[in-house]
């Protein structure tokens, strides 16, 4: 395909940053921009992993903490998140519970997202939660004067996997290195035995 018709597929505007960043080479630019998607696809199959592990791991914790049905109890009177610095996680429970036409617990926990759950690191929920969720990562380091390892840490870290990932520019590389670095930290520390991104950021260095 000649890059006249690619750059009228996907845009001028898009393909700009890949002209610059290969020195107006529209061959190379239409070579990076399809090697950027394949990296792309990695990366958030990673995350999606990543996501869906953190998941389990909170609602094993939860589960062996306040019950079998502890995300359909929390919003009862005298609940978990039934507190008024939690009336957001209260709404959303709620809305997604009065949503279900018949209740399961398992159908409840998988209609929710990778921000309510990174959301529970947040200091009102971990501290409605009972300040527990920690041991969901038992291989993180053991903090020192100088860092921390608590619930604003990991709170931090999750973050990060908000944070939109544009590889192959040279003023993000960094970036994307650290998100990726984080991530493959943050599975490891849930399961030292896990080598969950590894093989991605040793692709991604390699770039």
């Amino acid at each position: 395909m000649k890059y006249i018709e690619f750059e009228d597929i996907m845009s001028s505007a898009r393909m700009h940053r890949y002209l610059v960043a290969t020195g107006n080479n529209s061959r190379k630019a239409m070579t990076l921009y399809r090697k950027n998607l394949q990296l792309s696809q990695e990366m958030f199959t990673v995350i999606s992993c990543f996501e869906v592990a953190l998941r389990n791991k909170i609602n094993e914790q939860y589960v062996a903490q306040h019950g079998n049905d502890w995300l359909r109890d929390s919003i009862a009177a005298g609940g978990t998140f039934s507190t008024n610095r939690c009336v957001n996680t209260k709404k959303l429970i709620d809305k997604s519970l009065n949503k279900l036409i018949v209740y399961t617990h398992p159908k409840l926990l998988a209609t929710f997202d990778f921000g309510f759950w990174r959301y529970l690191y947040a200091q009102p929920q971990f501290f409605a939660g009972g300040q527990t969720l920690l041991k969901v990562f038992p291989s993180k380091p053991t903090s020192t004067p100088a860092i921390q390892y608590n619930q604003s840490y990991i709170n931090h870290d999750l973050n990060c996997h908000f944070l939109s990932v544009c590889f192959f520019f040279p003023e993000r590389k960094n970036t994307n290195v650290n998100h990726l670095f984080t991530i493959t930290n943050n599975a490891y520390w849930m399961d030292s035995s896990c080598n969950l991104g590894s093989h991605l950021f040793t692709k991604f260095k390699s770039r």
